[in-house]
């Protein structure tokens, strides 16, 4: 029974082990797609591609949640991972009241679930769900990578989130009048995130009722993340699959050996950035590096291995006009510290001394045959 159970346990294990290595090199890309009008009013139509590496939602889903005070609701708001969809806004907008309801009929498609803990930007876009924080911080992403002068307007005892955005102009769009908070002089004009109705939605100026009275804690972005490993690709255009290739020069070196990685882009696009993620022993994603492609889409990047552990590698490139973003697959280097590597050759030698001396032992010590027995006359 004992011998059965063990032999389950072993073949659990294996197959757990398995899916987890094969899962763990799987590279996927997730696509979504927005409407979006030329105006509030207008009838043009347009349909913003938005695709986004499994690499980037990995690196977002292993940074730090934890919320212990109200301003960090501001490093939950990433303009530049999401810089690729202001870009494309602007491509359609002439008027920054215009941008800014662009941006919430964007918001306004992701269905509504109340969500804890606090998600960033790229989950939420990927999970396609999530509630009026996480719908604010990717509308404050959004206008702020664009330019625009943004804060989040905190509701604390609605239990509550909206934006309030600074505009060049009284908005134009308003049905009704229209509502600001001021902060240091500047007037900014509500921005309400939540909502499923992206054609007839709430526009910039409007308020829900329940808000119209209400003091909102403001929080600006001062602290709000600066840089990120990678960006979303967006265009307006339907975006060709692109592949990307990972080689490492060696699977298993020395603590303080070098490695070199090899990797190709196709398609073969020469100064395209590509981000080098690593993940040792178990540890959240960090990005190691970035570096170009040559004119054949090629790259190498070398790296001094200075920990002792197993690190997990791939490469990353965010995408452009033409193509989504891709993923290597996974590299598996397992670093061995010098320490134990010379505990280990000592252990080897001591064996073999051992193993010596045992046997020139046996080969001195004197024959023990037995002797035939006495005949007697």
């Amino acid at each position: 029974m004992s011998s059965k159970l063990s032999r389950v346990t072993v073949l659990t294990v294996t197959f757990s082990l398995v899916v987890f290595l094969f899962s763990s090199c799987l590279a996927e890309t997730y696509n979504l797609s927005y409407q979006l009008l030329d105006n509030p009013n207008g009838l043009k139509h347009y349909r913003l591609n938005v695709a986004v590496s499994q690499s980037l939602y990995e690196y977002y889903k292993d940074k730090n949640h934890r919320l212990s005070s109200n301003s960090d609701f501001a490093k939950f708001v990433t303009p530049y991972s999401l810089k690729p969809i202001a870009e494309n806004l602007w491509k359609i907008y002439t008027d920054d009241e215009d941008f800014a309801n662009g941006v919430l009929m964007i918001v306004h498609q992701i269905p509504y679930k109340e969500t804890l803990p606090a998600k960033y930007p790229v989950e939420t876009i990927v999970e396609n769900q999530g509630d009026c924080d996480l719908f604010s911080y990717i509308a404050a992403s959004i206008m702020k990578a664009g330019g625009l002068d943004v804060v989040l307007l905190y509701y604390e005892s609605e239990e509550h989130m909206n934006i309030g955005v600074h505009l060049s102009h009284k908005p134009y769009d308003v049905r009704g009048q229209a509502y600001y908070v001021t902060y240091n002089g500047v007037q900014y004009y509500i921005a309400e995130c939540t909502g499923d109705n992206w054609r007839d939605g709430w526009r910039v100026g409007e308020c829900p009722d329940s808000l119209r009275y209400a003091s909102p804690h403001i929080i600006t972005l001062e602290n709000c993340e600066q840089i990120a490993p990678g960006q979303v690709t967006a265009s307006y255009k339907t975006l060709a699959a692109s592949t990307i290739t990972l080689t490492a020069s060696s699977s298993y070196v020395i603590q303080g050996s070098t490695v070199t990685l090899f990797g190709k882009l196709s398609p073969g696009i020469q100064s395209e950035n590509i981000t080098i993620y690593v993940k040792v022993n178990g540890f959240p994603w960090t990005t190691m590096d970035t570096v170009k492609t040559d004119v054949n889409g090629s790259f190498t990047y070398t790296w001094r291995t200075e920990r002792a552990g197993i690190y997990y590698i791939r490469a990353s490139w965010s995408g452009n006009d033409d193509y989504a973003g891709a993923d290597s697959t996974i590299q598996n280097i397992t670093v061995m510290s010098v320490f134990f590597v010379l505990l280990g050759v000592i252990t080897i030698i001591l064996v073999c001394i051992g193993l010596f001396i045992f046997l020139i032992s046996r080969k001195n010590q004197p024959s023990l045959e037995p002797q035939p027995p006495e005949i007697p006359s």
